[in-house]
């Protein structure tokens, strides 16, 4: 039988993040590992009138993918099946979970790299559709064995994390992420008119350009379990360093150490304690690689440790993350990538971020006195 709490999840996906309604065409993709979710998700966007379809990927052969295709292949093929689903689909709901998160550790980060390049065409579809919002997205996690060993935990705790996560062991779950939604609101429109923000913390120091963006407000629509507020800065206008603070995880593959100097916007030195070769591979994917597409203030207190899933990390409140690669449209973005990375800074010990040389967020937290000022 089903966990209720799955159901939960899928009943808010479809009608409260995505908003299905009769005569959508809904497109839901999953490992094969996560087939509850996919039939429980079908379920409800099908009770709302939609029509779906369905996929359900494979970590194996997936694997066999890239050890065998050539350079070519992985560049030209195997990506039609998104490009053709996403130009028409009204929704894309996806969850992600594993069999192996280590499945392709072994897989040289040359054809890694190749295979993101390979991923142009339906990431220029999804972005643009997102960015325009005739396409609604929404990526969730569905808890398995695999991913609950990668975060340290048992099966049950790690059910207990995802849906805790995501407020799905309240009552209502819609309603929190409306307050949510309403708090986080106040810092949005804060944002919103300043031009620049200063991050200090111990080995960053980095000045981020945000003159004209859009601050997002992550409450649940695009991305689930949800908390952060983010942007996509002004490309050619970063400058500093930045340390990031825990493992960057791509593939399953591990990038510890990670340390960036920007210059102008772009990554001109990269070093890593673990992994620096595929970090510097990365970095060459394509022309917008080694610029960055996102920066954000993870709000989620809920989460508080480092699980290796980017889902949840990226969310952690007191921490922030910038992405190279892909920017989001919506928040006024242009950098275009085949690649969209997030790495991950905490801000909890000391931690300053400034906003037009005003200090708004200190230690993890933002300074909720600074609206007061502006009436917010």
């Amino acid at each position: 039988m089903a966990d209720k709490r799955l159901n939960k999840l899928a009943k808010l996906l479809v009608n409260y993040s995505t908003e299905v309604k009769e005569g959508d065409f809904v497109f839901v993709c999953a490992d094969e590992v996560s087939k509850p979710w996919v039939v429980e998700v079908v379920k409800e966007a099908i009770k709302a009138g939609a029509h779906v379809e369905y996929m359900m990927d494979s970590d194996e052969v997936d694997e066999m993918k890239l050890k065998y295709s050539n350079e070519n292949q992985l560049k030209e093929g195997g990506n039609f099946i998104y490009e053709n689903l996403l130009a028409k689909s009204d929704v894309w709901l996806t969850a992600w979970g594993s069999r192996n998160t280590r499945g392709l550790s072994n897989v040289d980060a040359k054809k890694l790299k190749l295979s993101q390049q390979g991923a142009t065409k339906w990431r220029k579809i999804y972005s643009e559709r997102c960015g325009d919002g005739s396409l609604r997205w929404c990526g969730t996690q569905y808890p398995t064995y695999a991913d609950a060993q990668e975060a340290s935990m048992s099966i049950s705790e790690y059910e207990d994390f995802v849906y805790g996560a995501g407020l799905l062991d309240k009552e209502d779950p819609v309603s929190e992420w409306r307050r949510i939604s309403k708090e986080q609101e106040r810092w949005i429109k804060y944002l919103d008119s300043k031009k620049e923000i200063h991050i200090i913390s111990e080995g960053t120091d980095i000045k981020v350009n945000v003159s004209g963006r859009k601050w997002i407000n992550c409450d649940g629509k695009e991305n689930f379990p949800d908390g952060e507020i983010f942007t996509s800065p002004v490309e050619d206008n970063i400058n500093g360093h930045i340390t990031f603070s825990f493992p960057g995880i791509f593939h399953g593959k591990v990038i510890e150490g990670i340390e960036l100097d920007v210059k102008g916007g772009k990554v001109i030195n990269a070093t890593a304690k673990k992994g620096e070769d595929l970090l510097k591979a990365l970095l060459e994917t394509d022309n917008g690689s080694s610029f960055f597409g996102e920066v954000a203030i993870g709000t989620n207190y809920g989460i508080k440790d480092f699980t290796s899933n980017m889902l949840f990390d990226e969310k952690i409140g007191g921490t922030i993350h910038m992405a190279i690669g892909d920017s989001m449209p919506e928040a006024g973005g242009k950098n275009k990538s085949s690649l969209h990375w997030d790495m991950l800074c905490d801000m909890r010990n000391g931690g300053k971020i400034y906003a037009d040389n005003e200090l708004f967020y200190e230690n993890g937290k933002f300074i909720d006195k600074i609206l007061e000022k502006y009436n917010l």
